[in-house]
C-alpha cells in the first residue's frame, strides 16, 4: 500500500514541477531555469520540514514515505541529494559530504555529457 500511495504522490509532484517550470517560463522568462531553481530549492526546504516534524511528530511512516519520496521525490530529486548531504554535514562527515557533492555534480555533468556523444552514436 505504501508503494501505490508514493506512487501516486509523485505523479502530483511531478506535475507540480511541471506547472511551476510553465509558470516561471511565463512570467519570470525563459533565458534561465527559474522553474527548475524554484522547485529546487524549495523541494529542498520542504524536504527539511518534512524531515523534523516525522521524526519529532512520530508520523506515520506511510505518510512520510507518501510527502518525502512521492510528493518530494517527484517534485525535485535535488531535495534528496540536498537532504542527504546536509546529514552528512551534521553527522560531523564532512569529507563525505564534499565527496557526495563532488560526485553528484562532477559525476552528473560527466554522465550527461558521456550520455549525449553516446546518442550521438546512433542519431545524428
Amino acid at each position: 500500500m505504501t508503494l501505490l500511495w508514493v506512487m501516486i504522490a509523485g505523479g502530483a509532484g511531478s506535475g507540480a514541477r511541471y506547472l511551476i517550470g510553465r509558470w516561471a517560463a511565463v512570467y519570470m522568462g525563459a533565458d534561465f531555469p527559474y522553474g527548475t531553481l524554484i522547485v529546487n530549492l524549495t523541494g529542498c526546504f520542504a524536504l527539511g520540514v518534512v524531515a523534523h516534524l516525522a521524526s519529532s511528530m512520530s508520523w506515520n511512516p506511510d505518510l512520510r514515505a507518501a510527502i518525502a519520496a512521492g510528493f518530494l521525490g517527484g517534485f525535485t530529486t535535488y531535495s534528496s541529494f540536498n537532504h542527504d548531504t546536509v546529514a552528512l554535514f551534521a553527522g560531523g562527515a564532512t569529507g563525505a559530504a564534499l565527496l557526495n557533492i563532488g560526485i553528484t555534480l562532477g559525476g552528473g555533468m560527466l554522465a550527461g555529457w558521456l550520455g549525449l556523444v553516446a546518442a550521438r552514436q546512433f542519431v545524428t
